[in-house]
């Protein structure tokens, strides 16, 4: 199988060392929601803003365990060592990736929110005839193809650059590996969700890696989003362009009223969860700089 952010075992042969000491509670804490959040990637019937969000609040509660775990004598002592400097690089280039691609992914439904607002503020209006009517539509059109265009770049360079060789280290540098893997599967989940049913083509390792990995998760190809059913209903505005098909109108106003709380939900949800990955670098430096 080929090596993905999804299954950072399939990187590397490891031989894991346990920490010096008993298990903490923790630790223990951390592995148990990893465990949940993986499981729940993996059986995932839906891809509604609920699960999602569902998901985001659980990567904002692992988050903050692996803080307070890194605060740790013990895990500081551990990460410090000279010897382990390389696996503390490591984890701080994740950590980078992860604020990364959660920035891009507040950056999408910023946009995602500013184009719906706008659409449905011209339709609450009725100003104009059916050119204008028309125009406003297409410019909503456009900036979805341009939302979904940059979505589908950032899934592909989620791919694996990993290399393939034998690394001895410590049990914590392989559940903070997991939690990465773990925390991209999650933006993946919501990116594809904003993305709608298009997404990567084939020759993305990472859309490929994630289909085999997780052959019981229902993706947005097995289910209509609201994103997808607000764009159908404009799609059908713009072929007959007339600002007077109050019918046409009032279904997508009302799909427009409901999506709006949905993307605030997970604007919010993304927000505190990027403060909490901005805390964990910041852990990890202050190790990496003791």
């Amino acid at each position: 199988m080929a090596a993905s952010p999804l299954n950072p075992k399939s990187h590397y042969h490891v031989r894991s060392n346990s920490l010096p000491s008993r298990t903490h509670p923790l630790i223990s804490e951390v592995e148990e929601q990893l465990s949940r959040l993986r499981a729940s990637e993996a059986t995932s019937s839906s891809s509604s803003t609920s699960s999602i969000s569902q998901k985001l609040g659980g990567l904002q509660d692992l988050h903050d365990h692996v803080d307070k775990l890194l605060q740790l004598p013990l895990t500081q002592q551990t990460l410090a060592q000279e010897q382990h400097a390389q696996w503390v690089e490591e984890l701080l280039n994740g950590s980078v990736r992860l604020l990364d691609v959660c920035g891009i992914a507040k950056d999408v439904l910023l946009q995602t929110k500013e184009c719906t607002n706008e659409i449905q503020s011209f339709m609450r209006r009725r100003r104009g005839g059916d050119a204008e009517f028309a125009r406003e539509v297409r410019n909503y059109l456009v900036s979805r193809k341009s939302i979904k265009k940059a979505i589908h770049k950032t899934l592909k360079g989620m791919e694996s650059k990993c290399n393939n060789k034998s690394i001895e280290t410590v049990a914590m540098v392989n559940m903070l590996r997991e939690v990465e893997a773990v925390t991209l599967s999650v933006f993946e989940s919501l990116l594809s969700f904003v993305a709608g049913p298009k997404l990567p083509t084939k020759s993305s390792g990472w859309f490929l890696v994630s289909k085999l990995l997780h052959p019981k998760r229902v993706s947005c190809e097995d289910e209509e989003t609201k994103l997808e059913k607000v764009d159908a209903a404009l799609q059908s505005l713009l072929r007959t362009s007339k600002s007077d098909d109050l019918v046409h109108i009032e279904n997508a106003q009302n799909l427009l009223v409901k999506l709006e709380p949905s993307i605030q939900n997970l604007e919010e949800e993304l927000e505190c969860l990027f403060r909490r990955l901005i805390k964990t670098r910041v852990s990890l430096l202050n190790i990496f700089n003791h």
